[in-house]
Formats: structure tokens, sequence, C-alpha cells
């Protein structure tokens, strides 16, 4: 910001209100911090990849994009296709219909770029290998996301951004890497351990998934209400790298 301000104004904002193009070093960035690791193989947390200001920049270019509400909580696809959630009580051919609707979803945003940017310059992907793909997930208190391993399409690292209220992510220790999904309901028949693990996720925070966390961890987002106090919301946004060319998951 400049040594003035200017007057507020009743013209509505453009995305370029919301996003100035950053500088080499954006002055609202926060200092350097190097990630913590923890109890699980290959899992890390960057206590403050962007800053609160910044937060709110995020949070409000993406509060006017087009949600996904067919889920238990609101959700945004960048990359990729994807399909929606057919209704608890659809037939199976109705099921079947909404599932044969690939649905384009579009890319990155130009404005969430100097992300990307940010997380390459601090070494967690290569320049040649940017995340393409970017999920956004909305939760409110009784809202969460069932245990499950990221699909093995994709490379790692994956990085999922925390903005908003902080919250724990839980980790269950598989006896081997799982490629199943929570809609394709395989998650829940993945071999665990018994080990589990609960970690703080700060606000503003980065996770970052290599190795075991990424293949031989599955993680989730319990839901409930305890200790989250009125306008608790949390915002993910997680990036991940499609494998191209090369078999992708861990034997």
């Amino acid at each position: 910001m400049g040594d003035t301000q200017e007057l507020p104004s009743k013209k509505r904002k453009t995305l370029h209100d919301y996003f100035k193009a950053p500088s080499k070093t954006p002055s609202g960035e926060p200092a350097l911090k190097q990630p913590r690791e923890s109890s699980i193989p290959g899992f890390s947390v960057l206590p403050s990849l962007v800053s609160p200001s910044e937060q709110e920049n995020i949070l409000a270019f993406l509060k006017n994009q087009a949600w996904r509400t067919d889920l238990s909580r609101r959700t945004i696809h960048y990359g990729g296709t994807y399909c929606l959630m057919p209704p608890k009580n659809a037939t199976t051919a109705e099921r079947a219909a909404v599932e044969r609707n690939i649905i384009p979803a579009p890319p990155i945003p130009l404005e969430l770029h100097w992300l990307i940017d940010r997380m390459v310059a601090r070494g967690f992907y290569d320049d040649h290998a940017r995340p393409e793909f970017c999920i956004v997930n909305e939760y409110l208190p009784d809202q969460g996301i069932s245990a499950h391993v990221e699909n093995f399409r994709f490379g790692e690292p994956v990085c999922s951004l925390t903005l908003g209220s902080g919250d724990f992510m839980r980790f269950h220790e598989l006896a081997a890497p799982h490629d199943g999904s929570v809609r394709s309901f395989k998650a829940v028949q993945a071999p665990r351990t018994g080990r589990r693990e609960d970690v703080w996720l700060p606000s503003g925070s980065l996770a970052v998934l290599t190795g075991d966390a990424r293949y031989r961890w599955q993680h989730e987002i319990v839901r409930g209400k305890k200790g989250k106090e009125a306008g608790w919301r949390r915002v993910s946004l997680t990036f991940r790298v499609e494998v191209k060319g090369q078999a992708s998951g861990r034997k």
C-alpha cells in the first residue's frame, strides 16, 4: 500500500480490486518459516503460507465463484472434469444418468496463480510441474469429509491451504497403499493398522503430503461442532499435480 489511500467508491469492484499484481517480494507475505514435520512420515505443515490480509482477498474472490452444492459441503473444482453426486433416493437409472454427465471444470483462475508461484518459490513444487488441479472445500461446524487417499492419478506432493478457521486433520495409517475413493465406497475397505494421528492445521497454513503420508495414510476432516464457536468456517484449497507418462502410487 502507498502513503495515500483512495476514498471509498460506489463503483462495483473488479477482480483487479481484489488482486493486485504481486511483486517479487509482496509486502504482505509472511516471514519465511520452515515446515513443521510430524510423526507421520512425509507429512509437514508450513504454519503461515499466506497472511491474514491475503486470506481475506482469496475468500472475497472465491465468494463470487460458482460453488457446487450437491454435496453436504460447498465445493469448487478447477482443472479436469467432475460429475455431480446423485440424490440419495435416486433410482439406478437416475444415478447412472447423473454419473454419465461429465462436467468440465475451468482452469485455476489467474487470480490464484500467485499462490502457485509462492509454493514453487518455497520448493514444494517444481516450476516445470506446477499444479493444474485445485479443489476448494468449505467446511461449516457440522461438515467434514470422510477418510480417503487422494486419487493415484495425481502425484505428489498434495498441498492443502487452510483459510479462515483452523481445524484438525485426522490421519489413519494403512497396511498398504490403497487407491479407493469415498464415492466408490472403496475407501472404507482400505486395511488399517489401527494407528491414528490428529494434526492441527492453523489458519493460513499449508499441509504438505508426500511419500507415505500421501499414499499410506488416509486423511479426513471429522464432522462435529465441539469447540467451534459461532461464525466458525474453514475453507481449504487442495492443489494436485497429475502424473503423466508414468505409473503412479506406491507399492
